[in-house]
């Protein structure tokens, strides 16, 4: 029995391994399991840390804070990348709306943990695990460990708080959402009515029976309206022809246009009659519908056009063919001629057979391009994040700096990476599987490192009366920022229930119980409201961990 007993006993690199992955392939394989509808996934990994850690298995004191450290870093820069595209954006128009709420939830469970700490006498340090926990936000953790370490205070308790906290953390939100939606319950039907997305593209025929665009070409009758739109085809005496912005409008033109569906009603003053023929089915055949035209879907696999405006490549001019629509990660995107194009974005081209190829030369439609892994800028955004997390900020009335750290530096790095990189025609795409790989990797090995630090002593805390205190203020910090954020979200600003548990799901960096909410409703509004809170409130909260630590220890 010696090979068992040094397989998973005697601390070594290969000891250390197996210990990990079977704590991975555990944990990943309960995680399946649901509940309700729920499952903790990827996470599950940390309570068979815990199970483990528990049981008296224990890696080498270096060995765990390395797998710790890379597992982090990995995870939050892929995560960083993911969100980078739309972290920005998300502060236009009616995301300023909901990023506020989503950061008045952020400082109202920060201000509840410094409150609690005073009020409860729990140590600053467990009361920010029992935050982590609470919010089910592990970057944060790593942030707040990683902060603890630098100025010499052990911070074993904050992981162990942050694993008695989670459970009732995913729990607490799931009970806050189903609260809030028996107060929609009675309300008039355009609360719960769904609202579409302002950028999802829709398609509408227009007749021209409006005297004022009768002469004009493309480009005056642009002037005319304030929305985005792009004309794809024009039907004259039973004819089909690509327009460019010279083409003259007459009466009784037909024309297929790409817009957003909020413009529907602006277009149909502007043009005179909107077809009620629905051209937005999936099942349509464009090519036979064309007749003369074929319709093909390009991606651009060529580095070089990496962050070009669309308009640059004067695709209509050089090779008469027409840009229908943009896919990018299957979102659908008015093709402007400013939209900055990226590597594996798929282009709806509309042209004659013999344009298609040589608009295919150019764009690259070389799809095996994109399967290969352009690590170098995942390792050089890996250093730059690494070197920026390492940097001092100094505060006003702290002898201590802040550092972004193995946690915040990296996330900050892919977040820009992600954004500016096409810009400055810096390849950075990774298939969404790829990038999925890299955060699964990288989140499993940290919460198994995580799990096992804490599992020692985790139920002996749970049973005992601290174990019940921490529940009780993990639950307060979960449940009472988001009734409070929603019931005035719904009530004063009259945001229907979907957009709410978005929101109440993305300021909590909670991914699984958004899944739930999906089964709820029969529409996109919270996975959208989600995706516009979620990337500043996982900054938020990796970055106020830390200076809590800093300005109250």
């Amino acid at each position: 029995m010696e090979w068992l007993n040094s397989l998973f006993i005697e601390h070594s690199g290969p000891q250390a391994v197996i210990v990990l992955a079977l704590i991975c392939a555990a944990g990943l394989a309960l995680g399946k399991i649901r509940f309700y509808g729920i499952s903790l996934g990827v996470t599950f990994v940390f309570f068979a840390g815990i199970v483990a850690g528990h049981f008296g298995l224990s890696i080498d004191r270096q060995m765990l804070n390395y797998a710790e450290s890379f597992g982090l870093v990995i995870f939050v820069y892929a995560l960083g990348l993911q969100v980078g595209p739309g972290f920005f954006s998300s502060f236009r128009k009616e995301g300023i709306q909901l990023n506020f709420l989503a950061i008045a939830v952020v400082l109202t469970g920060t201000a509840m943990t410094i409150g609690g700490s005073f009020l409860l006498d729990i140590p600053l340090p467990d009361m920010v695990g029992i935050l982590c926990g609470a919010t089910t936000n592990t970057p944060a953790l790593g942030a707040a460990q990683q902060t603890l370490k630098s100025i010499g205070i052990d911070g074993s308790t904050l992981a162990l708080g942050c694993a008695v906290a989670y459970p009732l953390g995913v729990l607490g939100v799931i009970l806050a959402i189903v609260f809030v939606r028996k107060v929609l319950a009675g309300q008039t039907d355009r609360n719960l009515r769904c609202k579409e997305e302002a950028n999802q593209t829709f398609i509408a025929a227009f007749h021209v029976q409006n005297p004022a665009v009768f002469g004009k070409n493309l480009r005056e009758v642009a002037h005319l309206c304030s929305c985005k739109f792009v004309v794809s085809r024009i039907w004259r005496n039973g004819k089909v022809a690509l327009p460019t912005s010279d083409t003259v409008i007459l009466e009784g033109d037909q024309l297929i246009v790409v817009t957003s569906e909020k413009n529907v009603d602006h277009l149909t003053v502007l043009f005179g009659e909107h077809e009620t023929t629905d051209w937005n089915k999936e099942d349509i055949d464009w090519n036979t519908i064309d007749g003369q035209l074929i319709s093909q879907r390009i991606v651009i696999t060529r580095p070089e056009l990496n962050g070009k405006k669309l308009g640059s490549l004067r695709l209509r001019n050089l090779y008469g063919i027409n840009i229908s629509r943009v896919y990018r990660s299957g979102i659908p995107l008015l093709p402007t001629p400013d939209l900055r194009l990226q590597l594996g974005d798929r282009l709806n081209v509309v042209g004659e057979a013999s344009s298609i190829p040589n608009v295919e030369k150019l764009l690259g439609n070389v799809v095996k391009n994109l399967s290969e892994p352009n690590l170098v800028a995942v390792f050089v955004g890996i250093l730059l994040g690494l070197a920026l997390g390492s940097v001092p900020l100094y505060f006003p009335g702290m002898s201590t700096p802040v550092k972004l750290g193995l946690a915040g530096g990296p996330i900050v790095v892919g977040i820009l990476i992600g954004t500016f990189g096409p810009r400055l025609h810096m390849v950075t795409y990774t298939t969404r599987s790829a990038n999925l790989m890299l955060r699964a990797l990288g989140l499993s090995l940290y919460l198994a490192c995580l799990g096992l630090d804490a599992g020692a002593h985790f139920f002996e805390t749970v049973v005992g009366p601290e174990g019940l205190l921490w529940l009780g203020a993990g639950f307060a910090l979960t449940v009472v920022p988001v009734l409070i954020v929603g019931v005035v979200a719904y009530r004063w600003l009259k945001l229907d229930y979907g957009t709410v548990s978005g929101v109440i799901c993305g300021s909590m960096t909670n991914p699984m119980v958004l899944e739930y909410t999906n089964h709820t409703v029969d529409n996109d509004n919270p996975a959208v409201s989600y995706a516009t809170v979620y990337p500043l409130s996982m900054f938020l909260r990796v970055l106020l961990a830390q200076l809590m630590i800093m300005f109250f220890i």
